[in-house]
């Protein structure tokens, strides 16, 4: 046999072996696709995904308005602030971990939200949320407690919301539970009160407030003050059988006091 048929024979063989293995080592290795899981730790807390039904109910509670801006602080796999998007509303989600970033804005992508739903790798506590008119988080209390200050702060009438956890000794304005989820079930309600502490001027004299939250107590002249309550910039209390109801704007509450007959106050601190 021709010995030139071997040579041949060996070099295409070698050819072939050599483009498998270029081909082999040209093929880009498929990335493994990032997939959350229940209990994974984070900056502060683990994540576990709050329920729809709760997210849902959360939103409810926090009447939600397409002029509203909601924050959500530690917003996991961004299903709060995509809910939120699809109710029509601008949400925006801050989270630490820039995996559940990512996987927040495939998800919002993928509901068709990219232009109302944003999420950006942060602190929630080196992050300015002031301008949103709503707030929601599924936090453990030592961090509710941690940013309360700055919630305090924020312009009265802010709705925050809670899964679960609540805020130290600021007691909610309103909870609710539902029954249709596994776990995590119970939502709180928070309405960021106006400061009314001090001591304001009515034509009736003296009018001392000492506010704890959304109440106060106080006095009007020697008469005490009862029944006092904030919700958001609306005031309510009685006082030597009046009731008073009006609207703080920083250092003036305007408003009605009513007794056999209902007439204008202007009280100014």
């Amino acid at each position: 046999m021709n010995p030139s048929f071997f040579v041949r024979r060996i070099c295409l063989m070698l050819a072939v072996s050599v483009l498998l293995i270029g081909a082999v080592v040209g093929q880009t290795p498929q990335a493994t696709q990032f997939e959350p899981v229940v209990g994974q730790p984070g900056k502060d807390v683990v994540w576990v995904p709050t329920p729809q039904a709760t997210v849902d109910k959360m939103l409810e509670m926090a009447k939600i308005t397409p002029q509203d801006y909601l924050v959500d602080l530690g917003s996991g796999d961004g299903r709060t602030v995509i809910t939120a998007a699809k109710r029509g509303l601008k949400a925006h989600g801050i989270e630490y971990n820039q995996d559940m970033v990512d996987l927040s804005k495939k998800n919002a992508a993928a509901e068709g939200v990219t232009d109302r739903a944003t999420f950006v790798k942060a602190d929630i506590f080196q992050t300015d949320f002031s301008q949103a008119t709503v707030v929601t988080m599924f936090l453990l209390p030592d961090l509710n407690v941690r940013l309360r200050p700055t919630i305090l702060n924020m312009k009265p009438g802010t709705r925050i919301v809670s899964n679960t956890f609540n805020m130290g000794d600021w007691n909610p304005d309103e909870s609710q539970t539902v029954s249709n989820c596994p776990n995590y079930c119970t939502s709180h309600l928070w309405i960021v009160p106006a400061k009314v502490d001090g001591t304001w001027k009515l034509p009736q004299g003296e009018l001392k407030f000492t506010q704890t939250y959304q109440t106060f107590s106080g006095s009007l002249g020697n008469t005490p003050v009862t029944g006092g309550k904030l919700v958001g910039d609306q005031i309510s209390f009685e006082a030597g059988g009046a009731r008073y109801e009006g609207k703080v704007s920083g250092n003036t509450i305007q408003g009605t006091v009513r007794t056999s007959t209902t007439t204008p106050f202007t009280a100014r601190r």
